[in-house]
């Protein structure tokens, strides 16, 4: 439960606002309003208003691009970072710096122009970077925790701390990192090449998502993580689940670990085919499936 004083509403004006609507935050383009809704403007912004506020939980929303927000929505706080913590820059020869609402595929870019290696598999992440080293995305052999130099962050308490790779426990798909911490900034590594080289590794990588993975649809990426014996989507065509389909929410012809959300399916749809998906595999091979994407909301 979460009171917001009139004088607060006031004084951070129409960056905090009352039953907006996440489904403009979700690629799945679904999901109920948030009680509570703050896009700070910066740092200081971001700090004055947690101490002014005083939440115990925040639920926080990045890019949308690995979140299915339910039909109920979200009681409480969300935040979502606003423009100002988009950016990109160089520190020295080989260390990246990039916002928290950065664009992945925007830092893949940038890395590419200044000629540095080992960043190119971020072109085919879809989300920003804050979300990126939470969930330690990765693809093709690669992954966050392999680039990681640090980052900047803010707790609850509106208190600022840094913290290096080596202070973050990363496993497939996941982090020790609170869910309360906000990430800020982070600094990643990369290693001098030839852009030619580091361009042809790209395209490489993009044409390889092209080829296997939907586009143009509205779907947030795998919905299962991987198991250590097979791969989610194999698990899913061995069990004959790969032509499902719950209301308006479906399996993607392209690839079965994709679900979409066609022709306005709703959240529930797309939860119920999860669990039906999820139930399947369970009775035919014993083996359960983990959710690669969060679920959030009532």
């Amino acid at each position: 439960m979460i009171k917001i004083s009139e004088e607060i509403k006031k004084k951070f004006g129409r960056r905090l606002l009352t039953n907006e609507k996440l489904a403009n935050y979700s690629w799945f383009n679904l999901g109920g309003p948030a009680e509570f809704f703050f896009k700070p403007e910066n740092i200081n912004d971001l700090i004055d208003f947690l101490k002014e506020v005083r939440p115990n939980k925040i639920t926080l929303i990045g890019s949308g691009s690995n979140t299915l927000i339910r039909d109920g929505g979200v009681k409480g706080l969300t935040i979502k970072l606003g423009s100002s913590f988009s950016y990109v820059k160089l520190l020295d020869n080989h260390i990246v710096e990039a916002g928290a609402a950065t664009q992945d595929k925007r830092i893949a870019d940038f890395a590419l122009n200044n000629s540095l290696a080992g960043l190119e598999f971020l072109s085919c992440i879809p989300g920003s970077i804050g979300g990126g080293i939470r969930m330690n995305s990765g693809c093709y052999g690669e992954d966050i925790s392999k680039i990681l130099h640090s980052v900047k962050a803010i707790n609850i308490d509106g208190k600022e701390i840094e913290l290096a790779a080596n202070d973050i426990k990363f496993f497939y798909r996941g982090t020790d990192l609170k869910d309360d911490l906000i990430i800020t900034s982070v600094r990643l590594i990369g290693k001098t090449s030839s852009k030619e080289d580091i361009k042809n590794k790209q395209e490489k990588l993009i044409n390889q998502k092209k080829i296997s993975q939907p586009s143009q649809v509205k779907t947030c990426g795998s919905t299962f993580k991987n198991t250590e014996k097979k791969k989610a989507w194999e698990l899913i065509k061995e069990s004959g689940c790969q032509n499902y389909k719950v209301g308006n929410a479906k399996i993607s012809e392209k690839h079965c670990n994709f679900f979409i959300n066609e022709n306005n399916a709703t959240a529930k749809d797309l939860e119920e085919l999860i669990n039906k998906v999820k139930d399947t595999v369970y009775q035919k091979t014993k083996i359960n499936l983990e959710l690669e994407i969060k679920i959030i909301g009532q």
